[in-house]
Order: structure tokens, then C-alpha cells, then sequence
């Protein structure tokens, strides 16, 4: 289940004069802290001349727009989807050499019925009286501070400025309708974990007929227990005997191109590493361009000897004395 990337909403900071008169007395702010409305009542000192003005802008800043209508107004427009996230791992051949898989989402859609208007088809769209279309409307409040005035939501239209005779039943007026797609995504050659890929157009629609918004699948890659990748390097350990790191040997080595053969010179010494040149990942979206595979030596010195083997590592012991 894809889950949503949350769009950062600007909140509207502006305050009038007089209400960042109001707020500025610390001993007024204080007390509607302690005990809201009625502090403020109590400790109120204004009279008759006191001059009007608008707390709309208060109300909303502190209060997330109770009241308020700047916020439905916003909504009343198309407006653009939400993006997507989806969580998708793959396999470390995947990651080198890229593939397809098939996934599947469930996002928003446009109403085909309203094509994301809301309205059902046929249905009147009139302009709020009550509002004028503006879908606000001003209250004014007699209180001990003096009269004030603010906007709320226009109670008639809900905010959106207009008056529907009949909305879409397919989305009841919502404009869009939960649906499951499956989608086949393709993972270009040498992504790394953490890699996201992004498809255009197919996060959740947007409100009112709104473009929407993206897909951003997240790759995570299953280690592999023979290699370790950094960048385009690849990494692998070799065990070998220690007859084998004195005398020399041919050896098989696992690459991701399946195993080849690598020469180990005579004398080679405990964590020597070799290099397999073009044996590494290969560079993004290049298949062509690849990194090399580095093996470490480690060898295997046995705890235990038969006879025999004592006898020959003990003339051989001698024989380097001389």
C-alpha cells in the first residue's frame, strides 16, 4: 500500500494593526493563556470609543483558520494530487543489470462520471447569495473589548462560494474514487538501495479536476551472501589452502557474471586482493561501463596434521633452515 508524501501547506502569517495591538500587551496575552475568553473579559479595560477591528486574521493564525474562510476558499479551485510512496525491494542482480517488476498501487482517481468536478451530470451550479461567491461572510461580535468584526465559512455554501443543485453519486461531490492499478516498473542497470524512481502522473488525483500528483517507488536491495557492492566495485572473499598460497593455483571465482577463472600467484600472502577487471556494476543506465571485482585471499591453515603431513611440513621446515 503506497503511502502519501504530505505537501507542505504555507499558513497565512499577516496580522493587522490592531490585532498585533492586542497581542502585544503581555499582560492581556497572558491571561486569555490562563483562562481565555473570560480573562480577557475580566481584565479588559476598553470602553465605548474603543475602535473596531478584524480578529479573522487572529483567529486563523492561532486557531488553524477556525472561523476563518481564506482556507476554503483555497480548496474551492482545482488543486494538485498528493504524491505517492511505495516500498519496493529487488534483488542484487536486479540492481546490477536492471528488469521489470510488476506492482500494484491504489491511489486516487478522477470521477469519470463528473470528471472531478463533484457536480452530478446536468446539475446546476449557482453562485452563493448569501455570500456573493466569496464564501465568507462577515460577523461582527459585541464584546467588553468593544465591536468586532471577523469572517467565518459561509454557513450556506460551506465555503466553496457557490450552491450545487445535485452532486456526482458516483464520488458523492468528492471529484475522485479510490482505485487498484497495477503498474509495471522499470528498474534501470546499477540502481543502488535507497534509489527512488519516480512515475509521473500517478499519485493521487487531484481535487476538482487537479493535475495529479507523482509515484516515487523506493528501492531497497537484498544483500547477496557472496558479494559486497560499493558503487561500482564488488567485493568477494576466496578461501584457499596454504599449500595453494605457497606453491600457486588456478581458482574458480563466483562473479555476478557467473564463475571464472583467476590466477593466484605462488607466495601469495593472507588478505592479498586481486582484481577481476569489468567484473563490477555496471554505472547507472550504462551496462557498457562497469567497475572491477576485487577478491581477498584468506588462507586456511588446518589445526590439525596427519603423520604425513607433519613429516613434509618438518623436512620442508628443515630444508628452508639450510
Amino acid at each position: 500500500m503506497p503511502a502519501r508524501l504530505a505537501r507542505g501547506r504555507r499558513q497565512r502569517s499577516s496580522l493587522s494593526a490592531a490585532a498585533r495591538q492586542v497581542l502585544s500587551d503581555e499582560q492581556m496575552r497572558s491571561r486569555y493563556d490562563q483562562f481565555g475568553e473570560a480573562g480577557v473579559k475580566q481584565g479588559a479595560g476598553g470602553g465605548p470609543n474603543m475602535q473596531d477591528f478584524d480578529l479573522g486574521d487572529i483567529f486563523e493564525t492561532f486557531f488553524s483558520g477556525q472561523g476563518g474562510a481564506s482556507g476554503a476558499r483555497r480548496r474551492s479551485g482545482p488543486t494538485e494530487g498528493d504524491d505517492l510512496r511505495f516500498d519496493l525491494e529487488i534483488d542484487f542482480q536486479m540492481a546490477l543489470f536492471g528488469g521489470e517488476k510488476k506492482i500494484r498501487i491504489t491511489h486516487l482517481e478522477t470521477c469519470g462520471t463528473c470528471t472531478g468536478s463533484g457536480v452530478a451530470p446536468g446539475s446546476s451550479v449557482k453562485t452563493c447569495e448569501t455570500c456573493g461567491g466569496r464564501g465568507v461572510v462577515n460577523q461582527v461580535v459585541s464584546t467588553i473589548l468593544g465591536r468586532m468584526q471577523q469572517q467565518v465559512r459561509c454557513p450556506t455554501c460551506g465555503g466553496s462560494g457557490q450552491v450545487v443543485e445535485k452532486y456526482c453519486g458516483s464520488c458523492d461531490g468528492k471529484g475522485v474514487n479510490k482505485k487498484s492499478k497495477q503498474l509495471t516498473i522499470t528498474i534501470p542497470p546499477g540502481v543502488e538501495d535507497s534509489n527512488r524512481l519516480r512515475v509521473r502522473g500517478e499519485g493521487d488525483a487531484g481535487a476538482k479536476g487537479g493535475p495529479p500528483g507523482d509515484l516515487y517507488v523506493f528501492l531497497s536491495v537484498k544483500p547477496d551472501p557472496r558479494f559486497r557492492r560499493e558503487g561500482m566495485e564488488i567485493y568477494t572473499d576466496v578461501t584457499v589452502s596454504y599449500v595453494d598460497a605457497i606453491l600457486g593455483v588456478t581458482l574458480q571465482v563466483p562473479t555476478v557474471d557467473g564463475s571464472v577463472d583467476l590466477k593466484m600467484p605462488a607466495g601469495t600472502q593472507p588478505g592479498t586482493t586481486l582484481r577481476i577487471e569489468g567484473k563490477g556494476a555496471p554505472k547507472l543506465n550504462n551496462v557498457q561501463a562497469r567497475g572491477s571485482q576485487y577478491v581477498k585471499v584468506k588462507v586456511e591453515i588446518p589445526q590439525k596434521l596427519s603423520n604425513k603431513e607433519k613429516e613434509l611440513v618438518t623436512a620442508l621446515k628443515q630444508e628452508i633452515k639450510n
